[in-house]
């Protein structure tokens, strides 16, 4: 959930926003009413929710001296200007995060080039870099050839699935490639010379080299 990934997005330096009130509000709703915020009535209570805090803080604020009742409109600006901006980072970093786990990018290569690519990283200390173009390298090449549908998006364990229906054999194999590939790439995890080459020796072997 979006919302509650909100404290775990990192603070970068974005203009600051300078609105009124009535101009915070409406930022606030037209961010959370979004397409990428799929629970709509979670999103209309904290909506209300928010409204209401900000017009008690201004009508407790009405009879007090000036400089408090400036005071209540800066925090609740202030609050809502920093939600706008946090829930809008959180819908991009959710949005590219869906974009970047297919194997396949929209990258114009072969499998022969993601495959030199994954050898010259192996070869320069990049295990990391390798694992991952050498299983987009498999990928790649499995669909040049015929044996796996051209699906857009679609997922590691996704082609895992469809090559351990070709290729029975090696499913074990498969599936760690594909486990691999989404924790090296999406888990941070740091992958071994080893595991790399394990990769790259798959590719082979599915490819029909011996």
């Amino acid at each position: 959930m979006i919302l509650r990934a909100l404290l775990l997005v990192p603070p970068r330096a974005d203009p600051p926003l300078d609105p009124t009130p009535e101009e915070a509000r409406s930022l606030l709703r037209r961010e959370l009413l979004a397409p990428d915020y799929h629970d709509q009535d979670l999103v209309q209570r904290l909506i209300t929710w928010l409204e209401r805090l900000i017009d008690r803080g201004v009508a407790s604020a009405s009879g007090a001296p000036p400089l408090q009742t400036l005071a209540v409109m800066v925090v609740a600006v202030a609050l809502v200007a920093g939600l706008v901006l946090l829930l809008s980072r959180a819908r991009r970093t959710a949005r590219a995060a869906g974009e970047r786990r297919a194997v396949l990018t929209e990258e114009s290569v072969t499998a022969d080039q993601l495959r030199a690519r994954a050898e010259v990283a192996l070869a320069d200390g990049r295990p990391e870099d390798a694992l991952v173009d050498a299983f987009r390298a498999l990928a790649l090449r499995q669909l040049e050839r015929g044996r796996l549908d051209d699906t857009p998006g679609a997922t590691a364990h996704e082609v895992a699935l469809a090559l351990a229906a070709q290729h029975p054999h090696q499913r074990a194999r498969i599936d760690t490639g594909a486990d691999l590939f989404d924790s090296v790439l999406y888990g941070d995890r740091r992958a071994t010379h080893e595991q790399a080459h394990a990769v790259l020796t798959l590719d082979d072997d599915l490819a029909g080299v011996r």
